[in-house]
Formats: structure tokens, sequence, C-alpha cells
């Protein structure tokens, strides 16, 4: 069952019409009617899962949007990127390839999913409610972790990000 429509409403953006979506159904915490934000074509946001795509972002080209991925604020997801599982992205993210965001699923004392996404002001991490550079994330893990089996992994993982994003951070 279709979970979106494209609303009579599109914006000209970089040479492509993308087009307004309305949910038509409840899934998430999306409820039937709600307005979502701007998506080229069908292909670009799976009508299955709880995937939604909020606020002004925009996904275009050959980018896919499915799972239970998030794409808020004024992200733009383009080119070949896949986003999917439980994958938030949100700031002024740029996603131009798989490589330009990093998901790490279960993590933490959530044993929830954290990841890492290029944005126009550097690399940035979106963990629960967390949500700043790579270097305050870890200034973040230290302080509610200290040094117990949570901040390791999660330490471990900020390793990976800095090897990934080494020439991307703020």
């Amino acid at each position: 069952m279709e979970k979106y429509e494209f609303t009579e409403e599109t914006l000209d953006w970089k040479g492509k019409t993308l087009h307004r979506i309305r949910a038509l159904r409840d899934f998430g915490d999306v409820k039937a009617g709600d307005i979502g934000c701007w998506i080229e074509k069908e292909k670009n946001l799976s009508h299955n899962g709880d995937c939604w795509i909020y606020d002004s972002a925009k996904v275009y080209g050959s980018a896919i949007v499915c799972d239970s991925a998030k794409i808020c604020d004024s992200t733009k997801i383009c080119g070949s990127a896949k986003v999917y599982d439980s994958t938030k992205i949100c700031g002024s993210a740029c996603i131009n390839s798989d490589r330009d965001y990093m998901i790490i699923n279960p993590i933490g004392s959530r044993n929830g999913a954290t990841t890492a996404f290029r944005t126009l002001e550097g690399t940035k991490v979106q963990c629960g409610c967390f949500y700043g550079s790579i270097s305050e994330f870890e200034e973040k893990v230290k302080e509610t972790h200290g040094d117990n089996q949570y901040a390791k992994e999660y330490l471990a993982f900020i390793e990976l990000l800095k090897v990934r994003f080494k020439d991307y951070e703020n």
C-alpha cells in the first residue's frame, strides 16, 4: 500500500523538478495528511517501512531513502547514496554518496543508532538527542560514560569516524 503521494507543489532545484509529498496513511511518527519534503521521483523514497523526509530536506537523482531512515532539516541527499536502516540525518547534511555518512546500530546504553554525516559545517554526529561535531561527541561520551563498556564502544566508533572524515572535521 502506498504511503505517500505527490502534492501539486513543485520546486525547481538544480535543473530538476522536485515534488512535495503528503502521507496517505499513518506510519512511525507520521500521520495521514502530514506534508513531507521534496523528492524528484518515487524511487527516491520507499513506500515500505517508516522512512520519511521532513522539513525542507531534498532527495533527488539516484538517491534512495528506505527502511526506517529519517531525513530532516535542510539535508540534501543525491547522487548514488542509499540511506537506510535506522539512520537519522539532519542539519545541513550533504550526502552525495554512501561514503558521506556512517551508521552503527545497535550501540551504547540505548542500543540505538548513531549516525555521522557530512554537512556544510563539517562532520556532525546524531546520537539520541545529541547533535554535534565528532570532537563534541567524544567529550560528551567521556563525560556521560567515563570508562565503562558503552564509552569503549562509542570511542572505538569515534576513532573510525576520525579516519573516514579526517578531511571534513570542524
